[in-house]
């Protein structure tokens, strides 16, 4: 696969980084540095080594210039040198200091830095095995025990739906009236397949709970997307993941959980006045 292919894919968070790098690059400093050698300077501005390493990893997934080839070095160098050139001609225009654009480049810088604190405060921060077995029963407790498996038709308004109901009460196949329904489902007669309540809409997930199997709920149930009628097809018991497939999921958690109570912290002590 060409690089460029990769090259195409670089996001605003990644030109952010390689700007905030360029600034600590031209940042005078007591010794030489080697990241801060230019590698290239477009119309003046140097763009450092470290520049160069940051939106090679931004642009390849996590690549560094020493994993590619002399030719393929050199083509995410151009593709550098390209976007310096549009960004100081964008800067030139003023768009720089369009309302969006702004906001973007702020959120982009604020997202930086959060991540780089996140990065140096959780660094001797690892989840132990101990904290993982007790985040793995937490996650156990919350999890939901019964997968579903139901039918439903939708449509836009009550009294459709009502007309509906009518017929299946005639004795018209589920199957037949879900024809009817707004949903793709409908090609299936109805059937949404297994699925855990929450991951449905909660009158909607309330409505199949309240079902025996086989029953078709009594009215028409709203939701945000229209009037539902909802048959439950079967119930199946959901068996928890063994500890030791989920580890790495437990230990982002447990992570996240720890950065969040480390900015809990900065807020109690912060000024902050909304003004919403």
């Amino acid at each position: 696969m060409k690089i460029s292919r990769f090259i195409a894919l670089a996001s605003l968070a990644a030109l952010a980084a390689c700007q905030q790098a360029g600034k600590d690059a031209e940042k005078p400093a007591d010794k030489p540095d080697p990241s801060a050698e230019a590698v290239a300077t477009v119309d003046g501005v140097s763009l450092s080594r470290n520049t160069f390493e940051s939106f090679t990893k931004a642009a390849t997934g996590g690549k560094t210039t020493a994993d590619l080839s002399p030719e393929q070095r050199q083509e995410v160098l151009d593709s550098l040198v390209r976007m310096q050139l549009v960004a100081a001609q964008a800067q030139k225009d003023g768009l720089d200091k369009e309302k969006d654009v702004a906001a973007a480049l702020e959120l982009s810088r604020l997202d930086l830095l959060q991540r780089a604190m996140q990065q140096k405060y959780l660094k001797d921060k690892l989840p132990t095995e101990q904290e993982m077995r007790a985040e793995y029963e937490t996650q156990l407790a919350q999890m939901p025990r019964t997968e579903y498996r139901a039918r439903h038709i939708l449509v836009q308004t009550e009294e459709f739906a009502n007309r509906l109901m009518e017929r299946l009460k005639k004795g018209e196949k589920f199957d037949a009236v879900a024809k009817e329904s707004l949903d793709s489902s409908k090609e299936r007669g109805g059937d949404l397949g297994w699925f855990s309540p929450a991951t449905m809409v909660k009158p909607f997930a309330d409505a199949v709970m309240g079902l025996k199997k086989g029953e078709t709920t009594p009215r028409p149930v709203q939701t945000q997307y229209g009037w539902h009628i909802i048959r439950l097809d079967d119930t199946r018991d959901v068996q928890p993941p063994p500890f030791d497939s989920v580890k790495n999921q437990l230990g982002q958690v447990i992570l996240a959980k720890k950065f969040k109570a480390y900015s809990d912290e900065l807020l109690k002590t912060a000024k902050v006045e909304k003004k919403l």
